[in-house]
């Protein structure tokens, strides 16, 4: 399913969402950020044409802490080490919260569409080749979002457009708990990728 258009890339940007977030035992908190997910996201992010890439989290510290990993491959002596490294950090940037991060890409008519393991009742849901017809077919830009810990909460998935549908384990066991960087990657090969 691609648009006649063959220079056509759908606008696409990600967040990874640390708040609010639920932990083991369901309990709203806010997640450290990790540097893996800064440079693994950030290469799936540049592979597939991803605009932006917001890294989400209400503390400055842990904003700080990001932002001195990407001076350090974008400015810092990481550029001239490994100038791959600096490229695929290009689309990544920092946000306090989702609002911030919606409006800093400034597209405002863009559908808001969660990612979770398992389904949220009370949601609109995506199949993977619905979306990826509202993106290819409709032309419409999405912002998609990816949680950390155990999940985004219910509320702050329902606020949005809808919810992706989840990424199936194999039978019988059904296992679903993926790194969030294993996932990303997976998503946007289904939205993104050439079939």
């Amino acid at each position: 399913m691609e648009s006649t258009d063959k220079n056509f890339v759908p606008r696409l940007a990600i967040g990874l969402l640390h708040y609010p977030i639920l932990d083991r035992e369901k309990k709203i908190v806010a997640t450290n950020v990790t540097n893996f997910d800064i440079h693994d996201i950030a290469r799936a992010a540049t592979v597939f044409g991803i605009e932006k890439y917001y890294i989400i989290h209400p503390m400055k510290e842990q904003l700080m802490f990001v932002e001195r990993i990407l001076d350090h491959w974008r400015v810092g002596q990481g550029s001239k080490f490994n100038p791959y490294r600096k490229t695929a950090l290009n689309p990544v940037k920092t946000a306090e919260s989702f609002e911030k991060a919606f409006a800093d890409w400034n597209v405002p008519e863009a559908l808001i569409i969660s990612t979770h393991a398992r389904p949220v009742e009370g949601a609109k849901h995506y199949t993977f080749q619905e979306l990826k017809c509202e993106m290819w077919d409709k032309k419409r830009p999405v912002f998609l979002i990816f949680g950390t810990g155990f999940g985004m909460t219910d509320e702050f998935m329902k606020a949005g457009h809808g919810v992706l549908e989840s990424i199936r384990g194999a039978p019988p066991r059904d296992y679903r708990h993926l790194s969030v960087r294993s996932a990303v990657s997976i998503c946007l090969d289904r939205l993104m990728g050439p079939w």
